[in-house]
């Protein structure tokens, strides 16, 4: 949606001082909230709240023929949808692009830190695995649901126990659950996406920051040991990212994962309890 210029160039005066609308700091993030446990249906849900961003994940866990190339290993997929009351621009129907967009980058920066481990959802080799479906749907949008969604699918992840299966029937028993986790690592990704509007980049935009925003970088960090692992890299938006531009995303990227990975994962870890 087209947002005005006078809105527009407010939002760039500011951030010419290194201002902003709500007065945080360029790289600093809203209050993160994580709630779990809020569907009775899923293997795992939580709910995630970046001020007045809400998105709500669940994760459900089936069984299939595994990929021909991937005998021994489980299989994902993510899905994403902005529901109408999430804001005027948005109506029912098929998935938009920005929707499709959204599940690809946390499925991506999923998939590729190795957080899952993917032959431990293995039943049998080239016969039957375990697939995780993940389905994202965005309550509110007031700006950055690509961050919020991937925390909410990793916390909903986390939360994840598995169903019960009949080896004998070869069947799930939905509805009836173990206290089995998913077989997850220490490469836990946390995405974050950098924007930049007029000439400034900065971190969790609000809605009309974000309309704003000429391009966009969206990273999703893990940190297993001591370095960071870039498991995937993201970008959007039409306008070009620099060389310069670039170092920068990477300088502050590390600085955001060391100030707000710790509280998240800490936030869910006590909802694990």
């Amino acid at each position: 949606m087209n947002l005005p210029n006078i809105n527009k160039k407010r939002i760039e005066s500011l951030l010419s001082q290194d201002k902003r609308l709500d007065e945080r700091k360029l790289f600093d993030y809203r209050d993160i909230i994580i709630e779990t446990g809020i569907s009775g249906n899923a293997e795992g849900s939580a709910r995630v709240r970046i001020g007045k961003t809400e998105v709500i994940v669940g994760v459900k866990l089936g069984t299939q023929t595994p990929y021909t190339d991937h005998e021994d290993e489980g299989t994902m997929i993510t899905g994403m949808e902005f529901s109408p009351m999430c804001g005027e621009r948005y109506e029912g129907g098929p998935p938009k692009i920005n929707a499709i967009e959204t599940a690809r980058v946390v499925d991506r920066g999923i998939r590729e830190s190795g957080f899952i481990d993917w032959k431990k959802l293995c039943i049998k080799e080239g016969e039957t695995v375990w697939s995780v479906a993940i389905d994202i749907y965005c309550v509110n949008d007031d700006g950055n649901v690509l961050d919020a969604s991937s925390i909410g699918a990793v916390a909903a992840l986390m939360m994840t126990r598995f169903p019960v299966y009949d080896e004998k029937e070869e069947k799930v028993k939905f509805g009836e659950w173990t206290n089995d986790p998913l077989p997850l690592t220490e490469k836990v990704p946390f995405a974050m996406t950098i924007y930049k509007v007029g000439d400034k980049l900065l971190a969790d935009p609000n809605r009309e920051e974000e309309d704003a925003a000429k391009a966009r970088v969206t990273l999703a960090i893990s940190k297993p040991g001591k370095e960071y692992m870039i498991n995937s890299m993201q970008k959007g938006e039409l306008d070009t990212i620099n060389g310069e531009d670039l170092k920068k995303i990477l300088e502050e990227s590390e600085k955001i994962y060391d100030k707000i990975f710790p509280e998240l994962d800490k936030q869910i870890k006590s909802l694990q309890k």
